[in-house]
């Protein structure tokens, strides 16, 4: 099947016009348009439409691409960084709900207590940590581990 075949199949299964396939791929609904009739879509077109059929671009052309490798691990890469942000925001919000309910609880309980300070407190920390590791130092790990590999293959 060709790759205008296939997106247009794709584009029908799920039962969306060729501008809201646009709209959600942030590409020109004349692009969808010629890509439909025939006309070879760039990689980064391709990326963008293998990203909203949440599909490789392989699957897309229908045959291997040498390029279309890196492309498909970039946007793996770019998916697996939002859900790890996506994983601490959530982390971050029920932290701060459950803090302030057991900051509540030991107020009206145990006021002369500071008890709910302490879990604050572990809590806040471990996710500073995470934050720190996810936002600040994710690049700086991932280039000495770089490093450390290919100090590691010439041995």
């Amino acid at each position: 099947m060709q790759t205008e075949n296939r997106i247009r199949a794709l584009r029908l299964a799920r039962a969306w016009s060729q501008e809201q396939l646009a709209e959600l791929s942030s590409v020109s609904v004349r692009t969808i348009q010629r890509i439909e009739k025939g006309e070879p879509p760039s990689l980064e077109t391709l990326s963008a439409l293998a990203a909203v059929f949440d599909t490789r671009v392989e699957e897309l052309t229908g045959a291997p691409l040498q390029a279309a490798g890196p492309l498909d691990e970039a946007v793996s890469t770019a998916r697996r960084r939002l859900d790890e942000e996506r994983h601490f925001y959530r982390s971050l919000s029920t932290a701060v709900v459950v803090c302030v309910g057991l900051f509540l609880i030991n107020r009206f309980t145990a006021p002369e207590s500071h008890w709910s300070l302490w879990a604050m407190l572990i809590w806040g920390g471990l996710l500073v940590v995470k934050g720190l590791r996810l936002f600040l130092l994710r690049g700086w790990i991932e280039q000495w581990q770089q490093q450390r590999l290919q100090k590691l293959l010439r041995k």
